[in-house]
């Protein structure tokens, strides 16, 4: 099913030509946007994974570095970069798109499409996961594999599943490349396991190849192994500390409901309405959500984390949808599903509208623009831009004075910064471990370096015995986006290290 799924997508697409109209507007929608917005913080942070290659990182499996490799051995511009996360989003509409169709079978209610398209929609107006499809992110990657997975899963809970050994191995690679992708996807994997045992009872555990398949999918993530065993099992104990939190509230798990509404819309939670013949495979929704939605309560769960499980919830949506659209009612009724659809639709369509807007705009005109030091956080949108001129400017100012390496104080600071200035280090004066700990190490004890530091999270300047023997103002660099401020970034000159990090933010103001 896997080599087929998303050609078979393709081919339904075909007939229907304002399907695919809609699809392609929603591609070059996400390519024009790409081409004229700056990297993130993640988007940097992963570029930097493909230029220091290797078998895994600190925060996440290493897939999301690998497939950016062979687009940055051709020195490609972030637009052509972009490229990868736009054809993963369309493998991944695609795929929606058959398996809604698909589970629509011979339903007694509308016509050849209306669930496909319905599913589209769905995910065509879940605000945040257009973002994922611009910017390459490891939940880019997992979408497209959690998707593929359950269409392989249902392929094998058919009553003829457990003697098709090509299957299975299908099965098995795409548990590997999900695991290479996230670590979340242990979660994926699970509700695949859940689903098969769901259909044939405890006699999966008896099938070789079932077990062939699982030691494909381990050979397939054992550079993450080797790479932790090489590292005291750094990402492992990082994922650890992380998913734990700290106290635990359930006013935040409402918080977290609450955002999730806001980024993927009610169109999606349709899915979970109605009866299924394969509804089993709604714990690729349920499972992940909920165990996502309990971390939330201890402050460990960011709102993109749950995109795989929504795409995963996308073909049922379509059906739910088709049939409220198109369902038995008399006309009246039929008026007021119209009505409450088209309601739902503009609004979504809005916060959709309204993202992309933001992300074009530097936050204009909802959110701060100014070169003062701001609240951290108080524009996110902002932060997409002016890092390419303050590479460039750091790298100037490096060489001009001699300087080997440049610093940061924040590690979000060091991935834009980092991927400006290459070949330049960055080290990030904090006491915490990142990445960046494995890249450059820690700044060496006396040494001297540029600091760069950014009105958007901007910090006191280190001096004395948790900083430096004493710091130069060099320069300061005021970015603009369509003629209105974004950020202020100051560059020192620093010297004598102390080796006893402890970053202070600069309160709000000039």
């Amino acid at each position: 099913m896997v080599p087929t799924l998303i050609s078979q997508g393709l081919r339904a697409l075909g007939q229907h030509p304002r399907h695919s109209a809609l699809l392609a507007a929603l591609v070059l929608l996400h390519a024009v946007v790409g081409g004229l917005i700056g990297l993130s913080v993640d988007e940097a942070h992963y570029l930097l994974y493909a230029y220091h290659p290797a078998l895994s990182y600190f925060d996440h499996p290493p897939l999301v570095g690998w497939v950016q490799w062979p687009w940055l051995a051709l020195d490609a511009p972030v637009g052509v970069l972009r490229l990868v996360p736009g054809l993963l989003w369309l493998g991944t509409v695609l795929a929606v798109y058959r398996l809604a169709e698909y589970l629509q079978g011979s339903s007694n209610f509308g016509h050849a499409g209306d669930a496909g398209l319905w599913a589209l929609g769905a995910l065509a107006l879940a605000p945040l996961l257009h973002v994922l499809g611009i910017g390459l992110v490891p939940d880019t990657l997992l979408m497209f594999f959690t998707i593929l997975l359950m269409g392989q899963t249902l392929r094998l809970m058919r009553s003829d599943g457990l003697s098709h050994g090509g299957a299975w191995l299908a099965w098995g690679c795409l548990l590997g490349l999900a695991g290479l992708s996230k670590y979340t996807a242990i979660l994926m994997a699970l509700a695949s396991g859940l689903c098969l045992l769901s259909a044939h009872g405890w006699r999966v555990l008896r099938s070789p190849w079932a077990w062939l398949a699982v030691l494909l999918a381990l050979i397939m993530v054992s550079p993450v192994l080797v790479w932790n065993a090489q590292h005291d099992w750094v990402s492992f104990r990082y994922q650890g500390q992380h998913g734990a939190g700290s106290g635990w509230h359930v006013a935040e798990v409402a918080r977290f409901a609450l955002v999730q509404m806001l980024a993927f819309g009610p169109l999606l939670l349709w899915g979970l309405s109605g009866h299924s013949k394969h509804g089993a495979l709604r714990l690729f929704f349920a499972l992940p959500w909920l165990v996502l939605a309990y971390l939330a309560g201890g402050g460990s769960s960011l709102p993109h984390w749950t995109a795989p499980a929504w795409v995963a919830l996308a073909p049922f949506a379509g059906v739910a949808l088709a049939r409220y659209r198109y369902g038995h009612g008399d006309r009246r009724r039929q008026r007021v599903r119209a009505r409450v659809l088209a309601v739902l639709v503009f609004l979504q369509g809005l916060g959709c509208a309204a993202l992309l807007w933001f992300m074009l705009s530097a936050g204009a005109p909802l959110f701060p623009r100014t070169w003062d030091n701001t609240a951290v956080g108080a524009n996110p949108f902002a932060e997409l831009y002016g890092w390419d001129q303050a590479g460039a400017r750091a790298s100037s100012l490096a060489q001009a004075q001699g300087l080997s390496s440049v610093s940061v104080q924040n590690w979000t600071l060091g991935s834009r910064l980092g991927w400006y200035v290459r070949p330049l280090p960055v080290h990030v004066l904090d006491a915490g471990l990142s990445q960046f700990s494995i890249w450059a190490g820690d700044l060496p004890v006396g040494a001297s370096t540029l600091l760069v530091d950014n009105s958007l999270l901007a910090f006191e300047t280190p001096l004395g015995p948790h900083g430096f023997a004493n710091c130069q103002l060099l320069d300061t660099l005021d970015t603009r986006h369509s003629g209105a401020p974004v950020a202020r970034f100051r560059f020192y000159a620093c010297q004598g290290w102390a080796g006893d990090p402890q970053p202070r933010n600069r309160t709000p103001g000039p």
